[in-house]
């Protein structure tokens, strides 16, 4: 009995994963034909839709997912018509939270997220009620073990970046908004794929939370992203890292 529970447990988690993968694939099959249609669907000519393919294939999403994506742009494809939508609100602990959504139904969205937090210990603010928070800002990523602090910084310099930070982590070059992607793709060139990357809301301060906040925070999370409108949502909380690991166990 304990094996065949033990298998069932490990088929949920993957049916779990399969459905968490599939919203993944949902999400950014949306932002590819959102980029086609606002620029040209050629990937070459269309910076936001070069830049939506690679998070594509950096989530292992087949080609053919991608070639339907931006065919849904081209006339007689899917005639919604999407819009990026923001929300600000704050979760346990008092924790400023933004939510980027791309919607063809603002009404529909507000509810879902409206509902996410008030079921998870947190109120949906106005617009503007946190983001003073943040930076926004563009953010690469890079592996600590790619080249040199002085190496990438003088790299990052001639691409058009604003900072780098070097840590034992990596490095973190950062740009702003607009020179992301060619900040990206220059450093791309030199270095390989970065470990991340993307347009963020860096929080200017951080507020600790405890072992239940956080698990309160994680679940509010969840259930925004379980939403197919919401694109990213960002938090400027803190946690220890045995705390995280206990969540996650």
């Amino acid at each position: 009995m304990a094996g065949h529970s033990q298998f069932k447990n490990i088929m949920h988690r993957k049916g779990a994963q399969d459905k968490k993968k599939a919203k993944v694939f949902n999400k950014l099959a949306r932002e590819i034909t959102v980029a086609a249609k606002a620029g040209q669907p050629d990937p070459d000519a269309n910076p936001r839709l070069r830049n939506a393919i690679a998070a594509a294939r950096k989530e292992n999403m087949p080609n053919s997912r991608i070639k339907s994506a931006i065919d849904q742009a081209k006339p007689g494809g899917d005639m919604s018509n999407y819009e990026n939508v923001r929300y600000e609100g704050r979760g346990p602990g008092g924790v400023a939270v933004i939510v980027e959504a791309l919607t063809d139904n603002r009404n529909r969205t507000a509810g879902e997220v409206r509902a996410a937090f008030a079921k998870n210990g947190g109120a949906l603010g106005e617009t503007n009620s946190v983001s003073f928070m943040f930076a926004r800002i563009g953010s690469v990523l890079f592996p600590a073990g790619v080249t040199s602090s002085d190496a990438m910084f003088e790299a990052a310099v001639e691409a058009g970046a604003e900072n780098v930070e070097t840590t034992k982590d990596g490095h973190e070059v950062t740009t702003r908004p607009e020179d992301f992607i060619a900040v990206k793709e220059a450093l791309e060139k030199k270095f390989g794929t970065p470990e991340t990357a993307g347009v963020i809301w860096k929080p200017n301060m951080t507020v600790a939370v405890s072992q239940e906040q956080a698990k309160d925070l994680l679940d509010l999370i969840e259930a925004l992203e379980d939403s197919d409108d919401v694109q990213n949502v960002f938090a400027n909380f803190e946690v220890d890292d045995a705390v995280m690991e206990r969540l996650a166990s």
